[in-house]
């Protein structure tokens, strides 16, 4: 494990290190509801998942920023 380095302003002051790990951003497909069907491709799913796998979930992604 590696030691954690403070960092020290330039008024002397030390300062705990920031240990917050940056939060990815939100993607159009995290406010999809459930529909029973990928968003996608429309293949039957349940009623909780928005894409059958993580190839149509990408591509929707993809699409949504060539659409903007």
């Amino acid at each position: 494990m590696e030691p954690i380095q403070e960092s020290i302003a330039d008024d002397g002051a030390v300062r705990p290190p920031n240990l917050s790990t940056p939060t990815p951003p939100m993607r159009a497909r995290h406010l999809l509801p459930a529909k029973g069907a990928c968003w996608y491709c429309e293949k039957p799913l349940d009623n909780v998942r928005r894409f059958c796998d993580k190839e149509c979930a990408e591509a929707f992604d993809e699409e949504k920023e060539y659409t903007r």
